[in-house]
C-alpha cells in the first residue's frame, strides 16, 4: 500500500468485511453487514429491527436507536462501537405497504448506520460491483469467523433481488447470515448483500419439521444486488461515502494541491511531520518516519479522503494561513473533499446525538428556514440524511469579493443552534471553529447568526399549533377506517392501535372528539387543535368536516368542522411528482406574502400546469368552477406543490366561498373556513357553500402513510 494505508489489503482474506451485528441490550450476534465508507456500515433493516429486539419487518425507522457493531481492525483484533441509524429503507410489499407476517420474499429492507467516534484503523470499504447471474460468491456468517462460509451461485432475476443457491456440502445460509456481504473472488469486490433464506417447510398445524423429501427446496437464499442498492441509496446522497476513484493525473486540482503541497512544506522533515498529523487526524496508518510522501502523493491522499482536505487546512490554518487558504481554493475544483474535518464531523453528529427530540424534530423546518432558496431536500429528512446533504451545498451569495462564503451547513446551524435554549452555546462554539478555519469572517457568521435569532424569535411569538392527524380510508358501504396521531410541536405520535376496526360517519366523529378531548393545549395557546385529515386523490371531497356526533344524552351535538378548523392533505399528490417537492416548500417559505390565484372558468390540465408549474409566488389557489371539472383542476394544483386550495364540494356556493374566503389571510385560513362553515349551519341562505381546505404545511412532519408507494419492478 502506499504512504497513507488507504489502501485495501484484504483480497486474500476476504472475511474481514464482515462487520459483526450485536443485541444492544444482551450483545449476541443478530446479523451483518460490511463498510461502506470509513464510518458507514450498511446492513439489513431487519437486522437492526433485532438488534433493538423490534418486530423483524416492522416498516417504521427506530429513530435514535443505537446498535453496537465489531469490526476487525488492521492488526486483527476486533473493535466495538456504537452506531446510529443514518439512512432507514424500510421492508416493504411491492405496492409499499407493511411486510405480512410469514413472508418469504420483500423489497427495500437496508440500513445504513453510522458509526459513532471517529474510528481509525479499521480496514477500507471493499470494492463494489454488480451482481450477475452465474457468479460463485460466499457468505458468512455474523460472527466473522472464516470456517462460516457457504458457497453459493447467483440465480436471476438480478434486478431487485436475486436468488442464491448454496453448495450441497459445507455450511448453509441460516440464522446470523443477514446483512452480511456476498463476495465474488471472480470480480475480488463485493456483489450484493444477504437477506433471508428460505427454511424446510413445517408441519402447518404442529409447527414441527417434516421428513426430508426429495422435493423440499434445499439451501436457497436470496439477496439484493449491489446494482439494486445504488438503486435505493443513491437518492439519500448515501453513496459520496464510497470510496472514490483515483482521480484523474490531469485533474487541476491534483495539479494545483500538489504545487500547494510543494510549496507548504518545503523540506522532508516538515513534509513527514505534516503527512503524519493528517494520517492520525484521519484515522489511517502512515509510512515511514524518515521517507515523506512525495508531494503528488500527499496530493492524491487528499482527493481519495473525503475528509483530508479539511484536516490539513485546520493544521495549516494555525501557523501558515495563506497556505490553508490556497488549499482550499485548489480542493474547492474538486467534488471529493467534503466541508468538515473528521473532528469537525464527530463533534457535530455528537451534538446531534445529545439534542431533544423537539429540536431534531424541526430540523427540515430550519434547513428550510436558513435556505429558503434550496432546490430541494433529500429523500429523507432525518438529522443525518440532511446532514450529508448539506455538506455537499455551497455558500451563499452574500459576501464581498475576496471574502469566503458562509457554507449552507453552518447557516442551517445557527438556525438550529437558535433552537436549542441552553445548549445554543455548544453549537455556537462549534461553528465558530470551523467558520475560523475555513478563514470566514466574524462578522459574516455573526449576520447569519442574527437572521437566526429573528427567525427564532418569529417563531416564540407564533406559537406552534396542537393538531390532530386523522388518516381516513374507505372500507366500503359508507363506513371508514381511521389511524389517528396527535402533534404537539415534537412531531407525531401515533394513538390509534385499531386498524381493522371500521366506523360509520359519526362513530368516527365520536372516536376523533374522544381524542381531542383528551388533549391539553398549551396554556398560552387559546386556539383550538387543528384537525388534518390525510386522504388519497379519491378522498378529496369526503365530508368529515359534516360529521356530527349525535348522542341522546349529550347537550350539544358535536361537529367537527364547526368545533375545529378542520383541513385535508394528500400526501399522495404531493408525492407522485417528486421534482415538485421544492416547490412545494418554496411556495410555503412565502406563505404570508405570495399571491393568490382563481379559478374561476373549467381549465383543461395542460392550461392550469403551463400556469402555475413556475410561478412560485403563487401560493394559494382559489376553485370557482361546477363539480365536473373542479376536481382535476384542485388535483393538478396539488401535485404542482400549491400548499393552499380552496373549494367548494356543493354545486351552489362556489362562489360565495371564493368570495368570502378572500378576505381571509392565507395563514388565518383554517379558522376562516371553520367561522363558514359555523355559519352555515346557523343560517344555510347566508352561507350557502361547503367550502374545503386542502392544507400541506411544509414546516411539520406527516407520518410514512401507506397510501399510494412507487410501485417495485424485478
Amino acid at each position: 500500500m502506499g504512504w497513507f494505508g488507504t489502501a485495501a489489503s484484504d483480497v486474500e482474506d476476504p472475511v474481514r468485511h464482515v462487520v459483526s451485528v450485536r443485541g444492544a441490550e444482551n450483545g449476541k450476534i443478530v446479523g451483518a453487514g460490511f463498510l461502506l465508507g470509513s464510518a458507514t456500515v450498511l446492513t439489513c433493516a431487519h437486522v437492526v429491527n433485532a438488534a433493538l429486539d423490534r418486530p423483524m419487518l416492522e416498516p417504521r425507522s427506530p429513530g435514535l436507536g443505537q446498535v453496537v457493531v465489531e469490526i476487525l481492525d488492521d492488526a486483527g483484533g476486533a473493535r466495538r462501537f456504537h452506531a446510529g441509524v443514518a439512512h432507514w429503507i424500510a421492508p416493504r410489499t411491492r405496492d409499499g405497504g407493511p411486510v405480512p407476517p410469514g413472508t418469504d420474499e420483500w423489497f427495500g429492507d437496508l440500513a445504513v448506520l453510522r458509526i459513532a467516534g471517529s474510528p481509525g484503523g479499521l480496514p477500507a470499504a471493499p470494492r463494489l460491483t454488480a451482481m450477475a447471474s452465474g457468479q460463485r460468491v460466499k457468505a458468512w456468517h455474523g460472527s466473522g469467523e472464516a470456517a462460516t462460509y457457504a458457497r453459493l451461485t447467483v440465480h436471476g432475476p438480478v434486478g431487485a433481488r436475486a436468488y442464491l443457491d448454496g453448495a450441497p456440502t459445507g455450511m448453509a445460509v441460516g440464522p446470523g447470515y443477514s446483512g452480511g456481504p456476498l463476495w465474488c473472488a471472480t470480480e475480488q469486490a463485493v456483489v450484493g448483500l444477504v437477506v433471508a433464506h428460505f427454511m424446510p417447510p413445517r408441519d402447518r398445524a404442529t409447527g414441527a419439521a417434516l421428513p426430508h423429501s426429495p422435493q423440499h427446496l434445499v439451501r436457497r437464499s436470496w439477496g439484493v444486488p449491489w446494482q439494486r442498492v445504488q438503486d435505493e441509496l443513491r437518492p439519500l446522497g448515501v453513496l459520496e461515502d464510497e470510496a472514490p476513484a483515483a482521480p484523474d493525473p490531469d485533474d487541476p486540482a491534483l495539479l494545483l494541491l500538489t504545487e500547494a503541497i510543494e510549496d507548504a512544506f518545503p523540506s522532508s522533515s516538515s513534509l513527514v511531520a505534516g503527512a503524519q498529523r493528517l494520517a492520525r487526524a484521519c484515522g489511517v496508518t502512515y509510512g515511514s518516519d524518515v521517507v515523506p510522501p512525495t508531494p503528488e502523493e500527499f496530493a492524491l491522499f487528499l482527493l481519495s479522503h473525503p475528509r483530508a482536505l479539511a484536516a490539513l487546512s485546520g493544521t495549516l490554518r494555525r501557523g501558515a494561513p495563506q497556505d490553508a487558504d490556497r488549499v482550499l481554493a485548489a480542493g474547492g475544483l474538486s467534488h471529493i473533499p467534503k466541508l468538515l474535518s473528521p473532528q469537525e464531523h464527530t463533534a457535530l453528529r455528537g451534538h446531534l446525538r445529545t439534542m431533544p427530540p423537539e429540536v431534531l424534530a424541526r430540523f427540515p423546518e430550519a434547513v428550510r428556514a436558513a435556505l429558503p432558496h434550496l432546490a430541494a431536500l433529500p429523500g429523507g429528512e432525518s438529522a443525518e440524511a440532511l446532514l450529508d446533504h448539506l455538506e455537499t451545498l455551497p455558500g451563499d451569495g452574500r459576501a464581498p469579493s475576496g471574502e469566503r462564503r458562509v457554507p449552507a451547513l453552518l447557516r442551517v446551524m445557527e438556525y438550529v443552534a437558535a433552537l436549542c435554549g441552553p445548549r445554543r452555546a455548544a453549537l455556537r462554539l462549534w461553528s465558530d471553529g470551523v467558520a475560523a478555519r475555513l478563514g470566514i469572517e466574524r462578522a459574516a457568521l455573526g449576520e447569519r447568526r442574527f437572521d437566526a435569532q429573528e427567525w427564532a424569535r418569529s417563531l416564540r411569538a407564533r406559537v406552534l399549533r396542537v393538531r390532530v392527524l386523522v388518516q381516513v380510508n374507505p372500507a366500503g358501504q359508507s363506513r371508514h377506517r381511521l389511524r389517528i396521531w396527535c402533534d404537539e410541536g415534537a412531531g407525531p405520535r401515533q394513538v390509534s392501535t385499531d386498524s381493522v376496526r371500521s366506523y360509520s360517519a359519526p362513530e368516527a366523529a365520536r372516536e376523533v372528539l374522544r381524542v381531542l378531548d383528551s388533549l391539553t393545549p398549551p396554556a398560552e395557546d387559546e386556539r383550538p387543535p387543528l384537525v388534518e385529515v390525510l386522504v388519497d386523490r379519491a378522498g378529496l371531497n369526503l365530508p368529515v368536516d359534516e360529521w356530527t356526533v349525535r348522542d341522546p344524552d349529550a347537550l350539544v351535538p358535536g361537529v367537527l368542522g364547526v368545533e375545529f378548523p378542520l383541513v385535508v392533505h394528500c400526501p399522495e399528490l404531493l408525492r407522485r411528482h417528486g421534482r415538485f417537492m421544492s416547490h412545494w416548500r418554496s411556495r410555503w417559505n412565502r406563505l404570508d406574502s405570495g399571491k393568490t390565484f382563481v379559478v374561476s372558468e373549467a381549465m383543461d390540465r395542460d392550461t392550469i400546469y403551463s400556469r402555475l408549474v413556475n410561478q412560485l409566488d403563487t401560493v394559494r389557489v382559489c376553485v370557482d368552477v361546477p363539480p365536473g371539472p373542479r376536481d382535476g383542476i384542485v388535483q393538478t394544483c396539488l401535485a404542482l406543490g400549491i400548499p393552499v386550495v380552496v373549494w367548494d364540494r356543493g354545486r351552489d356556493g362556489a362562489a360565495h366561498t371564493v368570495r368570502h374566503m378572500a378576505q381571509v389571510a392565507t395563514r388565518e385560513l383554517p379558522d376562516g373556513v371553520r367561522d363558514y362553515r359555523a355559519g352555515a349551519k346557523a343560517s344555510p341562505p347566508d352561507y350557502p357553500g361547503r367550502p374545503v381546505l386542502a392544507w400541506a404545511d411544509a414546516d411539520r412532519t406527516v407520518p410514512r402513510l401507506r397510501l399510494t408507494e412507487p410501485q417495485e419492478s424485478s
